[in-house]
């Protein structure tokens, strides 16, 4: 029996979110076939091998918890283990697979990824390459523009640039984008630190609002779009899943949208022409393949509403992973369960390795 080792939490803003995606991810491996072990990171970097139940993980009372025990990964090849500090001393846990249920920096952005490879333990999901390419939406929008692959016009500023000319860029921005347009954080997911800008007045505190996030932020123009959403799956020949669209309870599908008010909307399959719809899927094996991701990744899209143009808009390696996320539900669709999908990333994984 192949022992998982799931890690969850997190020195990031997603926090919350890893937490949510991990409960489901550790419920839903076949016990049958996986043993599964959890190792928690809280919010100021602290590891612990976590032996309780999920209910404190939900309540977040797991790191304080008599079941918490503080643990590392070897960064020994020769081992493939997890060092546990026990009051009697060091145990190595033998370690087959890492499942990292982290979302955002320190997690989806290469960090982990490295260490990961440093240890060579197989693991689920992008190397660190694609990882940190795909986390950063510069890097990322500057590929897909290589890729010839249709995106909104955009602009990027790091933060001390900004600092020197912000009234010359906040021109540049009306000038070339118009509005509304939307700032975001180059690092960040599930829309954290992200804003709708509609006038040119409000653009100076959007960026503000960004710089708390990153010292670099994007600036694109917006499109009067649907929100649609494809997964991929697999590693050589990746699999596209059905479309699904979003439509948020928000101006746009941000944090709260996303998470706190559940009151947004997810349609499957998405309401677009079979036209646009093919595209989405051959658009997101394209940049899946092209960003050398592997394992898994969902890729965002925006259909024009008059025109159904299909714009790309982001990639997502490690997406929210809940029984209720959109990536988990849009292979659902083709038959594919969750218990099932997560044996078939968690094979994925063994068989890069």
């Amino acid at each position: 029996m192949k022992i998982v080792l799931v890690i969850f939490g997190g020195k990031s803003t997603e926090y919350e979110v890893s937490l949510a995606s991990a409960i489901s991810v550790i419920n839903n491996i076949p016990k049958d076939i996986y043993q599964v072990l959890t190792l928690g990171i809280t919010k100021d970097g602290s590891w612990f091998l976590f032996e309780g139940k999920t209910e404190e993980i939900e309540s977040d009372t797991w790191h304080t918890s008599i079941s918490a025990t503080p643990a590392v990964i070897s960064p020994d090849a020769k081992e493939k283990a997890l060092l546990v500090f026990r009051e009697s001393g060091v145990e190595r846990v033998a370690v087959d697979v890492v499942f990292p249920v982290l979302h955002g920096k320190n997690g989806e952005d290469g960090v982990i990824q490295g260490l990961f490879e440093l240890a060579c333990l197989p693991y689920v999901g992008c190397d660190l390459i694609s990882s940190a390419v795909c986390m950063d939406k510069v890097f990322t929008n500057t590929l897909a523009d290589a890729l010839r692959v249709r995106q909104a016009k955009w602009l990027a500023i790091k933060k001390f640039d900004y600092a020197q000319s912000a009234g010359e860029f906040e021109t540049q921005v009306t000038s070339y984008l118009g509005f509304p347009c939307f700032v975001k954080p180059a690092n960040a997911g599930s829309s954290v630190g992200i804003s709708k800008v509609k006038t040119p007045d409000a653009l100076a505190q959007a960026m503000a609002d960004a710089f708390v996030h990153d010292h670099k932020v994007l600036v694109e123009e917006g499109i009067n779009g649907y929100e649609v959403e494809c997964a991929v799956l697999g590693n050589d020949d990746p699999l596209p899943s059905v479309v699904g669209q979003v439509i948020p309870s928000n101006e746009f599908y941000d944090y709260s949208a996303k998470y706190i008010d559940n009151a947004s909307e997810l349609i499957i399959p998405a309401r677009i022409s079979p036209e646009s719809m093919e595209a989405v899927r051959a658009c997101s094996v394209k940049i899946f393949k092209a960003l050398g991701c592997s394992g898994l990744s969902r890729v965002d899209f925006f259909v024009e509403k008059t025109t159904g143009e299909v714009y790309f808009n982001e990639i997502n390696t490690l997406p929210g992973f809940t029984s209720i996320s959109m990536y988990p539900k849009l292979f659902a669709e083709l038959g594919i369960s969750y218990p099932e999908l997560l044996d078939r990333l968690i094979r994925l994984a063994l068989e890069k390795q």
